[in-house]
């Protein structure tokens, strides 16, 4: 949701608090200025715990009217009107209540699903993964989805970095994409980092496993961002080798960092 259109609902409340308008009146108001197409829950419409009775029933009404549609226990959404009937929101707005808790984010699309948006596949994944520090699963018609665990507490300042480093930890794995062609793709996209966002995956680079390690410090160095790269080589255990499926051809610096 918009700062803007936040900042509209909490004055919404405030009113409410002020003059003493029906719980009903208000969701109603508060659901009108929500755009279409976009799930909400109990959070987004500013309703305080002492009302969750009262608006249960209210949106129970709303839903009979057709204004709104229910997905699940607590999440619903204002469906766009066709000519061929109400259309749902696609996957990924379904999948936003769980990605997000009271309007933080702590959970990322990851696996399979994440590489196709990031163009490493093709292949799209029969059941998607989410990553969290809690336990997520979804049977909601065609969205399956099941959750891994995350190495860091997600935010949304670093869910981005995460997924680059579940590609590097997945590089053997991705559908359709050769270790090789992967590391030349993961390698574009680190020439477009600046220091600041070399330095962020750096330390979460740190809570991975070594071979995420010991890739990551071969790509920095092969592209000239050797600065910050030395907390990575220092994680490793030189007497380890990391059996991806390199050649010196695909990265010619892979021994300096036990590759092979």
């Amino acid at each position: 949701m918009s700062s803007f259109l936040r900042k509209k609902l909490d004055i919404l409340l405030k009113i409410s608090y002020f003059c003493p308008m029906k719980v009903a009146e208000q969701i109603r108001k508060t659901i009108i200025m929500l755009p279409n197409d976009k799930i909400f829950g109990y959070a987004d419409l500013s309703i305080r715990k002492k009302d969750y009775q009262t608006s249960a029933k209210a949106l129970e009404r709303l839903q009979k009217q057709g204004l709104i549609k229910k997905i699940s226990k607590g999440i619903f959404y204002k469906p766009i009107k066709t000519v061929f009937g109400d259309l749902e929101p696609d996957d990924s707005e379904k999948l936003k209540p769980y990605l997000f808790k009271n309007g933080k984010r702590i959970a990322y699309i990851t696996g399979e699903s994440l590489y196709n948006q990031m163009n490493l596949t093709t292949q799209m994944a029969f059941r998607i993964k989410i990553a969290s520090d809690r336990r997520i699963n979804i049977e909601k018609g065609a969205i399956k989805a099941k959750s891994v665990k995350s190495y860091a507490k997600v935010t949304e300042t670093n869910y981005m970095f995460l997924g680059f480093l579940d590609a590097i930890k997945d590089i053997k794995q991705i559908p359709d994409c050769t270790v090789a062609s992967a590391v030349k793709f993961l390698s574009k996209r680190l020439e477009e980092f600046n220091d600041k966002k070399v330095d962020e995956l750096i330390k979460y680079a740190l809570l991975y496993p070594p071979r995420v390690r010991a890739l990551l410090g071969a790509l920095l160095e092969n592209i000239g961002k050797k600065k910050k790269i030395s907390p990575l080589k220092e994680s490793l255990n030189p007497i380890t080798i990391f059996r991806i499926g390199l050649k010196e051809t695909d990265l010619p610096n892979i021994k300096n960092w036990y590759i092979l």
